[in-house]
């Protein structure tokens, strides 16, 4: 295992764009309004816990369907694609409903708001091109962004505005499309 910076960044942002935690903030006020306080920590701590437990162990459930790394590599750049185009073109094609009367705000939240199937597709994906270590170092500095965001929710309303909000989605939509078809280029050759 080797450190990279240059791996840790890249993985970074497209973790950053997936978790999309600015794009999600208008989402998360309304649970927050509705369910009351947000847990930051264990909001940050649970999805931590669940995408390293699926980026160790998501090889392994790929072996038991005998899908190789590169397939789903392939797969998950069509899903960041689809998701990219999601954020430019502003198609919401997965709503989250509140969760039922009594259950915490994890289940919206953690699962599947911040842990849902774009960012378990494109940790798999990541192992395709980077070292898991600068994968798994990305992915805790994500977490640390969205506890962040999540203390400071009311300041970063107040200062991003809707405008700041919206400019800053179209922006990693961007980047979400350029790293899926570099994904996609990179694996799809392996294949034939």
């Amino acid at each position: 295992m080797e450190l990279s910076f240059k791996e840790i960044a890249g993985a970074f942002v497209v973790l950053f764009a997936i978790f999309d935690i600015f794009g999600s903030i208008p989402i998360i006020i309304d649970i927050k309004q509705k369910r009351g306080q947000i847990p930051a920590n264990k909001v940050a701590i649970i999805s931590l816990l669940i995408s390293t437990i699926f980026l160790f162990i998501g090889d392994y459930i790929l072996s038991l369907f005998g899908v190789d790394i590169q397939s789903f590599a392939i797969a998950g750049a069509i899903v960041i694609f689809a998701v990219g185009v999601e954020m430019i073109f502003d198609i919401q094609m997965f709503h989250y409903e509140n969760s039922p009367e009594g259950m915490s705000t994890m289940v919206p939240l953690v699962f599947p708001l911040i842990c849902g199937a774009g960012s378990f597709t494109t940790l798999i994906s990541l192992k395709a091109e980077y070292q898991t270590i600068n994968i798994l170092i990305a992915l805790v500095a994500n977490m640390i962004v969205i506890y962040l965001v999540l203390k400071m929710l009311h300041g970063f309303e107040r200062v991003l505005g809707k405008g700041g909000i919206y400019i800053s989605r179209k922006f990693f939509g961007i980047i979400l499309l350029a790293i899926s078809v570099k994904l996609f280029a990179s694996n799809i050759g392996q294949l034939f």
